[in-house]
């Protein structure tokens, strides 16, 4: 019996992968709150898209997904922090407004390509704006992981793919060679 590869699992979940062009244009922002039935549907969309993924394979670090990533090109996304009941972070057109001058290297994965993960860096602690469905526009400060997985999906919305944060003259490696599948990611105190 061949074994599926991770991109495969994903694809068949309903995942767009790498290559397709919806991956690399930025996403359409919805006009809140007269879209908010609109943005309801696409929120409602990424849930049951999570769900789907999360009962195929663990998340120690959280997880996020952004609406192109199921094909739709809207300013939407949704991270599920790696604590046990912490709620979902429903991101409507975030906009990192701050970030901290000290940054670190993890490696990520990326449901749109997950034979791979690639180190990247990024600040440890950002500032970031959001719309709500009524249109309000609130501000939130996120750190370390939770600060990386939110960054990971604003790049998402921003056509971008964490290889374009990676250092120059580095690659992503194959999934089996990363050893950390199923632990969180590790900060100092």
């Amino acid at each position: 019996m061949t074994q599926v590869r991770p991109s495969e699992q994903m694809r068949d979940l309903g995942v767009v992968q790498e290559g397709a062009p919806i991956l690399a244009e930025p996403a359409r922002p919805f006009d809140l709150p007269s879209e908010r039935d609109a943005a309801e549907q696409v929120i409602g969309k990424l849930f049951t898209a999570m769900e789907r993924i999360g009962q195929v394979h663990p998340f120690a670090k959280g997880m996020g997904i952004a609406a192109p990533q199921i094909g739709i090109g809207r300013a939407a996304a949704i991270v599920q922090p790696a604590e046990p009941g912490a709620p979902a972070i429903i991101l409507l057109h975030p906009r990192i407004t701050d970030r901290s001058t000290e940054t670190d290297e993890q490696f990520e994965g990326c449901l749109s390509f997950f034979d791979v993960r690639g180190v990247v860096p990024r600040p440890l602690r950002i500032t970031v704006e959001t719309t709500t469905l009524n249109g309000e526009l609130v501000t939130t400060t996120y750190e370390r992981g939770l600060a990386r997985l939110i960054q990971h999906e604003i790049d998402h919305l921003d056509g971008l793919l964490y290889t374009a944060r990676m250092a120059a003259g580095l690659t992503p490696i194959p999934v089996e060679q990363y050893r950390q599948t199923g632990r969180a990611w590790a900060y100092e105190q």
